[in-house]
C-alpha cells in the first residue's frame, strides 16, 4: 500500500517480492547450466568423432603394415624354396648321370637272308661279265627272278664304280658299230645310265668322232645306194657333225 507517496510492502509483499527474484535467479542459472551442458556435449562428441577417426587410421596403417609384412614374408618363403628345390633337382640329376654305367653300342646283327647273299653273288657276276648300269643291274637281277629287295640290295652293295662300267659299256658299243658323240650319250642314256655317267664314257672312250662318221658312212652304202646329200644328212641325223659327215662321206669314196 501508499504511505506518504511510498509503496509499503506487508510481509507477503515481501515474500513475494523475494520469491519472485529467486525465481528469476534460479531461471537464469539453470538457463546458464543446460547451455554449458549443451557446450560440453558437443565437445565431447567431437573429441569422440576425433578419437574414432585417429583408431581407423591407426588400424588401417597397421593393417597394410601386416599385409606387406605378410607379402614379403611369402615372397621370401618361395624364393627359398625354389632356390632349395632347383638345387636339389641338380645334385640329384648330377648324381643319377654319374652312377650310369656307360652304354655299350650293340654288336651289329648279321641279317642279310639268304637270297640276298646269293643276288648279292649273282649281281657281281654279272658286273664281271659285262658292262651294267646300276638300274640295269637290278633289272637283269629282277630277271631271274629276286625280288626287288633282293635285287636292290645286290646293286647297292656289289662294289661296282657305275662310271667305269659306263666308259666300258662305251668302248664296248664303239667296239661294235660306228656312233657320233651324241648317239653314244643317248645309247648309254637307254642302257639307264645316268647323263653324268653316259658323258663320261662318251668323252673317255678315246674314240676318234671323224673316223666314226667314215665307218658310218661305209655301212649305210654296204646296206642302200644313197646320194651324197642324202648320205650328208643321215650322218648329221645320227648326231655327227656338219664337219664329221663331209669327211666321213669324202672317205667313203663321194
Amino acid at each position: 500500500m501508499k504511505e506518504g507517496g511510498k509503496i509499503i510492502l506487508g510481509a507477503i509483499g515481501v515474500t513475494s517480492l523475494i520469491c519472485l527474484a529467486s525465481c528469476q535467479d534460479n531461471s537464469q542459472k539453470t538457463s546458464n547450466i543446460n547451455n554449458f551442458s549443451t557446450v560440453a556435449v558437443t565437445e565431447i562428441a567431437s573429441a569422440e568423432t576425433t578419437a574414432a577417426a585417429t583408431t581407423s587410421t591407426v588400424s588401417s596403417t597397421a593393417s597394410q603394415t601386416t599385409t606387406e609384412t605378410s607379402a614379403t614374408t611369402k615372397q621370401t618363403t618361395a624364393e627359398v624354396t625354389t632356390t632349395t628345390t632347383t638345387a636339389t633337382t641338380t645334385e640329384i640329376q648330377t648324381t643319377t648321370k654319374a652312377t650310369q654305367p656307360p652304354t655299350e653300342a650293340p654288336a651289329p646283327a648279321d641279317d642279310v637272308s639268304l637270297s640276298q647273299k646269293n643276288a648279292l653273288s649273282s649281281a657281281e657276276r654279272y658286273i664281271d661279265y659285262s658292262a651294267f648300269s646300276y638300274n640295269g643291274l637290278i633289272e637283269q637281277l629282277e630277271y631271274e627272278k629276286y625280288s626287288h629287295e633282293d635285287a636292290v640290295y645286290a646293286a647297292d652293295n656289289c662294289n661296282a664304280d657305275w662310271n667305269a662300267e659306263a666308259l666300258e659299256a662305251a668302248k664296248n658299243y664303239i667296239g661294235f658299230t660306228a656312233f657320233s658323240h651324241s648317239g653314244l650319250v643317248d645309247q648309254l642314256t637307254y642302257e639307264q645310265f645316268t647323263s653324268e655317267q653316259a658323258s663320261y664314257g662318251a668323252d673317255n672312250c678315246g674314240a676318234d668322232w671323224y673316223e666314226e662318221a667314215a665307218e658310218a658312212a661305209k655301212n649305210y652304202l654296204e646296206i642302200m645306194s644313197m646320194s651324197r646329200e642324202e648320205l650328208i644328212d643321215q650322218l648329221e641325223y645320227e648326231g655327227f657333225s656338219a664337219e664329221e659327215a663331209e669327211y666321213g662321206v669324202s672317205e667313203a669314196g663321194y
